[in-house]
């Protein structure tokens, strides 16, 4: 089994729940690191900057026109008759 944690002083934190395994029993780790860091989410944002997180994420797809050409073949391809499985 291979879980997620995070090392906070001398406490290693599981980012999983792992029902399965008894409180009380001995586990083994085998310590890997991961060498890009995953940033601490940043919780308190003014309405400003949810904005323009917004506006970000709205315009992520703004143009690009060969999406609708995309799209259509996309569209295409889910309503073709594949026979019957």
């Amino acid at each position: 089994m291979k879980v997620r944690r995070i090392k906070r002083g001398q406490n290693i934190e599981l980012l999983e729940q792992l029902n399965n395994i008894p409180d009380g029993t001995e586990i083994i780790i085998d310590l890997e690191f991961i060498e890009k860091q995953i940033p601490e989410p940043k919780i308190h944002l003014t309405e400003e900057e949810k904005l323009a997180k917004l506006n970000k994420l709205f315009g992520a797809w703004k143009n690009q026109p060969d999406l609708t050409e995309i799209f259509a073949e996309i569209d295409q391809q889910r309503h073709t008759y594949q026979g019957r499985v």
